[in-house]
């Protein structure tokens, strides 16, 4: 029991120093590669505390090892800005002004509802109150808002159809059927539900409309009364 002790107590003193000298950024926001030093770190941490059979030197080598490469690749991503973008990554637009980047989205395995999610997240409930978003390279979700972007969102959208499907729950809170909408789309000069890459709708009756390909465009539908 003393032995597994002074053990821990060493890899942990040891740890405490490599993650120090690793700077701030390892301890805040990661880029990928360091998420990556850091789990490997830690599980070549845990094998000489568990394991008495294994000398501690081995742990401490390899620790530092890796602590080593992390500081290579530190280096050629401060200094050779394509290497950075190899290693880190880049930040992805995945709204504009033209509406939803769905490119943008598919390379991130991200798609609208994660996009519409985040969003929320950050404050922003109308897809037509922000300018532009994306994400980081490290993941973490940015968003230009609207000037006057408080008067967009003035009740909360839900939505109708998500890339080309008809979201069942939501069509009921507008105590509307799918024809009802099927024929908004057809006004709009869309005649097949799976061009539609999002549709929204909130309870004064806003509509937030994309096409696949195409800029979004924002109408009112005459509803009588705010529903929700």
């Amino acid at each position: 029991m003393g032995l597994i002790f002074i053990r821990t107590v060493i890899i942990f003193i040891g740890l405490l120093i490599i993650m120090r000298l690793m700077g701030k950024r390892q301890i805040g926001e990661m880029q990928p590669y360091e998420l990556v030093i850091t789990l490997i770190i830690s599980e070549l941490a845990c094998i000489p505390m568990a394991d008495n059979s294994i000398p501690l030197l081995f742990g401490i080598v390899s620790i530092l090892t890796v602590f080593l490469l992390h500081q290579i690749v530190c280096l050629i991503d401060l200094n050779f800005i394509s290497a950075k973008k190899v290693v880190s990554g880049t930040a992805s637009v995945v709204l504009n002004k033209n509406g939803i980047d769905d490119t943008q989205l598919k390379k991130n395995n991200l798609d609208v509802s994660d996009l519409i999610e985040s969003l929320r997240n950050a404050g922003y409930f109308s897809l037509d109150a922000v300018d532009y978003a994306l994400y980081e390279a490290e993941g973490t979700f940015s968003a230009l808002p609207k000037k006057d972007y408080q008067n967009l969102q003035t009740s909360l959208p839900v939505v109708i159809i998500d890339e080309g499907r008809f979201d069942v729950h939501n069509l009921k809170e507008t105590a509307k059927d799918k024809t009802y909408f099927l024929n908004v789309l057809k006004e709009q000069g869309c005649a097949n539900i799976k061009k539609v890459l999002v549709m929204t709708v909130d309870g004064n009756g806003k509509v937030y409309l994309q096409m696949k390909n195409q800029k979004y465009k924002v109408f009112n539908l005459h509803w009588k009364e705010q529903l929700w």
